[in-house]
């Protein structure tokens, strides 16, 4: 049991390094192909943040191990919801713009929304799974996602906080080369070793997928927001949760199904109507109070509700 939890803390930190190596070297690449750091961040360092996420469904996807592939997105999203945000907000209260309030809010609601019907299989394929069908389905949303959040910035541009360092074509290799690695080796660990934890513990895959798994790999998320908040630059710290939860949704699944189609247990159901409770509090919470700002005494309502929440779950598997 001490071996896997180490090996476990071992692979996400090879992740998470492997994830801050490539999204180094990759935006030191793109510069020297003189791409905006607009456009870095929304490919390159979008990505980097998602990786750990996207990294651990491929294996778990691969080995058919389909509750860790479900509990990782929908656990990292509720992590990111009520843990991340409600972080963030206690630090400083979240002024959130307009676009975001009725725009990307709504739009991570949706998909929480397209998730349950697909795989609860609401239009009749004949299995509850996300099938390659339904993985395309998301991979196009994603797209239209990622041109939406394109020209938006185009209209209103903000500071991203990219710090792009001029590195030397061996630098660029290595960092990419061994991020690569880290993320490679970093994954493979944590789904080994997950699956060990849980056969130990005698607990469902379902459960360390939710928690250990998805509050490890939304590690990067957790930084960024929080360093956001202490600079009181709203935008990201707001918006780097919203865009997470709509990437690990529409693109982390979409690949994972793409993979392999994954069996969906229906147990993950009151997971999801907690993501999407929770996303639509997050909406009413722009107009309670200060308008268009989420306010301490919510985002300590968010920690509450997700560490009762959590305790239920666990209280019902022992």
């Amino acid at each position: 049991m001490v071996v896997p939890a180490l090996l476990l803390a071992l692979g996400l930190a090879l992740l998470i390094i492997g994830a801050d190596w490539l999204v180094k070297g990759a935006s030191a690449l793109a510069k020297k192909w003189y791409l905006s750091d607009l456009a870095i961040g929304l490919t390159i360092v979008a990505f980097g943040t998602s990786a750990p996420e996207l990294v651990v469904n491929s294996f778990a996807a691969f080995r058919n191990h389909h509750d860790i592939v479900f509990g990782n997105v929908i656990g990292s999203n509720n992590f990111n919801l009520f843990i991340i945000l409600g972080i963030s907000g206690l630090i400083s209260p979240l002024v959130v713009k307009s676009s975001t309030v009725w725009k990307e809010i709504p739009l991570s609601l949706f998909a929480v929304v397209m998730l349950y019907l697909l795989a609860n299989d609401f239009f009749h394929t004949g299995t509850q799974m996300l099938s390659r069908i339904d993985g395309l389905l998301l991979l196009i949303l994603f797209g239209l996602f990622l041109f939406y959040v394109y020209k938006q910035l185009k209209r209103d541009p903000v500071d991203s906080g990219l710090k792009t360092t001029h590195l030397s074509n061996l630098k660029i290799c290595f960092f990419i080369l061994f991020g690569l690695a880290g993320l490679i080796v970093g994954g493979r660990m944590i789904v080994n070793n997950a699956i060990d934890i849980a056969s130990a513990l005698g607990v469902s895959e379902q459960i360390i997928g939710l928690t250990i798994v998805a509050a490890g790999t939304s590690l990067p998320e957790l930084a960024t927001s929080v360093v956001a908040a202490l600079k009181k630059n709203n935008d990201i710290a707001i918006g780097n949760i919203i865009g997470s939860n709509i990437f690990n949704i529409f693109l982390i699944l979409s690949v994972s199904s793409l993979i392999k189609p994954i069996h969906y247990n229906t147990i993950f159901n009151t997971d999801l109507y907690m993501l999407a409770a929770g996303t639509a509090f997050l909406f009413i919470a722009m107009f309670t109070g200060k308008k268009k700002m989420m306010d301490r005494w919510e985002a300590v309502i968010l920690l509450t509700s997700y560490i009762g929440f959590t305790l239920y779950i666990i209280g019902k598997e022992l």
